[in-house]
């Protein structure tokens, strides 16, 4: 396989004609390796237009959802980022090259390892990994002026909003299968937030997501 001209297909084919013409995104996928953060048993379909499987049974999303979350973040060089769900890493990675810090959160112990050995190898240095269930929300260096959340949540958790700096911004996959829908969340004051839904989509729920009551009275 011809790497670069693979991700060239990936970036004009599957990228671009969804509404990502940011150029310094479109620039930032060509830095960041992709194929750097895939499991070696999946490496032939690191730019292709599925969700890649992750141990313990998480998954990376679609190349055309990462970049339209940064895109839609427009993450600045002196904000701080949480990021929910580290899986292999690469999503933190590319937060980092925007970000002043990004701290991010995994359950499984095993992705911490990967992403750790990961992001290493791909010589980021501005990204903490932390092991616990941030899907309930993390209290440790908040607020932060944005949050991402790398997986679906049937609702969210007010503790995740309260992550969020006033000011600051949430990108969310919402719902469940297969009605999700991706929001920016724009935290407006200490009790308001603006809510902007931009795309429906089908992603794997972040792991250790609360699931709603489904209780009838």
């Amino acid at each position: 396989m011809n790497i670069e001209q693979a991700r060239f297909n990936m970036i004009e084919q599957q990228i671009r004609p969804w509404n990502v013409l940011d150029q310094d995104v479109l620039d930032l996928l060509h830095v960041v390796k992709r194929e750097q953060f895939v499991p070696a048993a999946y490496q032939n379909l690191a730019f292709a237009d599925v969700e890649i499987p992750l141990p313990g049974g998480e998954a990376m999303f679609n190349p055309k959802v990462e970049a339209r979350i940064l895109q839609e973040l427009a993450v600045k060089k002196h904000e701080t980022v949480l990021e929910i769900g580290t899986g292999s890493g690469y999503m933190a990675a590319l937060l980092a090259h925007k970000a002043r810090h990004v701290t991010t959160v995994e359950i499984l112990p095993e992705a911490k390892a990967l992403a750790e050995q990961n992001l290493a190898r791909a010589g980021v240095t501005n990204v903490t990994v932390e092991e616990g269930n941030g899907a309930a929300g993390w209290d440790k260096g908040a607020p932060y002026d944005v949050v991402v959340v790398s997986g679906g949540l049937p609702v969210l958790p007010e503790a995740l909003l309260k992550a969020v700096k006033v000011g600051g911004r949430l990108a969310v996959i919402l719902g469940e299968a297969p009605a999700m829908s991706f929001n920016i969340i724009t935290r407006t004051s200490e009790t308001a937030v603006d809510t902007v839904t931009l795309f429906e989509t089908n992603v794997k729920m972040l792991a250790g997501a609360q699931t709603p009551s489904r209780f009838q009275f």
